[in-house]
């Protein structure tokens, strides 16, 4: 599910460098998804 969500951001934030349409607004999502499965990474070895 994490990888979906990472894989879906990173197309919407290709799209917004291509397109330049809500940029900002997609690399926010972009670093809070690549934080979160960063986050899951790290949690998941420590186990």
């Amino acid at each position: 599910m994490l990888w979906t969500i990472a894989s879906i951001l990173l197309a919407l934030w290709v799209l917004g460098l291509i397109f330049d349409i809500a940029g900002g607004i997609i690399h926010i999502l972009l670093v809070i998804g690549l934080l979160m499965i960063a986050y899951k990474a790290i949690k998941g070895r420590a186990t």
